[in-house]
């Protein structure tokens, strides 16, 4: 039996995902979580073959959650699912492990595809993105400003973008109100932006935030 976490915090696209699944694959089950708290919960509980994450949820995203998965379950193939377009977040996603990144948007045969490949131990990237990657190897590529982040700055980027207080990140995150500051000052200098007006502008704009 095919066990399969789905998290998303939209019941409706939860339960397309598990008609989507179960005409595909003769035996699985399921589990469902909103938010990425509940995520983690099953995750803590039970071996899944497959956990397929939303990117954007109430809290903390799917992304945001990937390295502490990938230390609870090393061997727990990933995918992240966005409204948000490939070269926005799908590298970011890759370098931290996931097994795919999708959009919304994509056909369901290529969810399909994703999730045969992930349950291979492959690792999964659309035509387009494969396309895009290999053209970011070109020296001439310009690389978006906000690759040059870690993934913990990346973070608390899309926080503040968030509109979310330092004291909120720092409670969220678990970390003092000084170590979010610092994080916010390397964010600043890294991408050469002067205030928080900025980074809301620019996260904006290159679709970091919905």
């Amino acid at each position: 039996m095919m066990r399969v976490l789905i998290a998303d915090d939209h019941a409706i696209f939860r339960l397309g995902l598990k008609d989507l699944l179960t005409d595909e694959f003769q035996k699985v089950t399921f589990a469902e979580a909103q938010n990425a708290d509940e995520a983690l919960e099953h995750i803590r509980k039970q071996n899944w073959e497959i956990a397929i994450l939303d990117i954007s949820m109430p809290g903390r995203s799917g992304l945001d959650i990937l390295e502490e998965i990938k230390r609870i379950r090393p061997k727990l193939p990933v995918l992240l699912l966005s409204m948000h377009p490939e070269e926005q977040f799908a590298r970011r996603a890759l370098k931290s492990g996931a097994a795919g990144y999708l959009t919304k948007e994509s056909v369901p045969e290529e969810l399909k595809k994703a999730v045969r490949k992930a349950l291979a131990g492959g690792r999964y990237v659309s035509t387009a993105l494969a396309e895009k990657l290999a053209w970011d190897l070109d020296s001439r590529a310009e690389t978006p400003i906000h690759d040059l982040l870690s993934d913990r700055e990346f973070q608390v980027l899309r926080m503040v973008a968030s509109g979310k207080t330092v004291k909120d990140i720092a409670d969220e995150l678990a970390l003092s109100v000084k170590t979010v500051s610092t994080y916010r000052t390397r964010i600043l200098e890294k991408t050469r932006m002067k205030n928080n007006a900025e980074l809301i502008r620019y996260a904006v704009q290159s679709h970091l935030v919905e």
